[in-house]
C-alpha cells in the first residue's frame, strides 16, 4: 500500500481547486512540534488552501491528512485538537468576551475558562464589552486567544498578527512560541501553520516556511537557511554582462541596472567582493521568486 506519510501532523497532496481563472495547485507538510510559515501576495490562495484544509471549501483533487488520517475521517474528538484563527470570520460582533466564554465552555471539552480569561485580563480585553467596540488590534488579540483556548495540538492561522502594533505583535508570538514549546496531548509535539503578510514575524517564529504564488508553491525551505543561503544582488548593465549567472534565480530590472537572487550567497561574495550583496529577507525572496524574470 502508498505510503501517506503519516509522520506529519498536516498533509497536502496535490490538492487542486478552481475559481475561474484561478487554479490551486498546493502540497505541503507541517511535521510535529513545528512552526511552518505561508507566504503569499493577496490572491495567491494562502485562504483557499486554509478553507480547504478546514473543510470550508472542498477540493476538486488530491488528499488531506490531518493528525495522520483523511481530514474526512476526523472525529469530533480529533477536531478539538484543532485551535483556528481566520482572517475573515469569528464570533458575532454583538457578543461579549463573557458571552464568548460561555460559548467555547460548551464547545471544548478541554476549554481552559480559568487561563483563557486570566490571558483576556492581561492584554486588557473587557469581559462585558462587545467585541463591535474592540479595536481592530483587541480583536486580533480575542482570535488568538480563542484558539489557543483549548489545549489544541495544532494551530492553523491565517493572519493572526493583522491590526497588532509592535508591542502587541511580540507579546502574541510570545504566546505562540509558549504554546509551541508546551506539551500536547499525552505528551506530544504541538504544530503551528500561521500566515502572515508581516515577514518578519515568520522569520522569527518558524520553522520552515512555504511560498505560493498564482495558486502554486513556489518555494519551501527551513528558515534559517532560507535567510543564510539566499541574498540579493545589486548591479549595473557592466556587472550584470560579467556575472557568472549560474547561481542566479531571478532578476528584476532597476534604474541603476538589476536586482538579482541568488541561493548561493556565499559564492558572489567570495568570487565578486566588490559588488553589492544584500541577505534575502523573506519578503525580497517572495518577491523575486514570484514577480522577477526567471534567468
Amino acid at each position: 500500500m502508498e505510503n501517506h506519510m503519516n509522520d506529519g501532523m498536516v498533509q497536502l497532496n496535490k490538492v487542486t481547486k478552481a475559481y475561474g481563472s484561478f487554479q490551486l495547485d498546493c502540497s505541503m507538510e507541517v511535521q510535529p512540534g513545528m512552526a511552518t510559515g505561508f507566504v503569499g501576495a493577496n490572491g495567491a490562495g494562502k485562504t483557499t488552501t486554509f478553507q480547504i484544509l478546514l473543510g470550508l471549501v472542498p477540493p476538486e483533487t488530491g488528499e488531506i491528512r490531518i493528525f495522520g488520517k483523511p481530514y474526512t475521517e476526523l472525529t469530533a474528538k480529533d477536531r478539538e485538537r484543532i485551535g483556528v484563527s481566520l482572517a475573515d470570520s469569528g464570533f458575532s460582533q454583538f457578543l461579549t468576551v463573557r458571552d464568548v466564554t460561555a460559548i467555547l465552555r460548551n464547545l471544548y471539552t478541554r476549554f481552559d475558562e480559568a487561563r483563557f480569561l486570566e490571558k483576556c485580563q492581561r492584554y486588557e480585553l473587557p469581559a462585558n464589552k462587545k467585541i463591535k467596540d474592540f479595536s481592530t488590534g483587541m480583536q486580533a488579540k480575542l482570535k488568538l486567544l480563542i484558539a489557543m483556548s483549548h489545549d489544541a495540538d495544532l494551530l492553523i492561522l491565517d493572519e493572526p498578527t493583522l491590526g497588532l502594533d509592535v508591542m502587541s505583535r511580540e507579546a502574541m508570538l510570545e504566546e505562540l512560541q509558549e504554546y509551541l514549546d508546551s506539551e500536547g496531548t499525552g505528551g506530544a509535539p504541538r504544530s503551528v501553520l500561521i500566515s502572515s503578510h508581516i515577514s518578519s514575524d515568520l522569520e522569527k517564529f518558524c520553522d520552515d516556511i512555504y511560498m505560493i504564488d498564482r495558486g502554486k508553491i513556489v518555494l519551501h525551505g527551513e528558515t534559517d537557511v532560507l535567510l543564510d543561503s539566499y541574498g540579493i544582488l545589486k548591479v549595473d548593465e557592466r556587472q550584470y554582462q560579467a556575472l557568472d549567472r549560474r547561481y542566479l534565480l531571478a532578476g528584476m530590472r532597476e534604474a541603476y541596472g538589476y536586482r538579482l537572487l541568488t541561493n548561493e550567497r556565499r559564492y558572489y561574495q567570495e568570487n565578486y567582493p566588490d559588488l553589492v550583496m544584500e541577505k534575502g529577507s523573506i519578503d525580497d525572496i517572495l518577491i523575486l521568486t514570484a514577480r522577477g524574470e526567471k534567468l
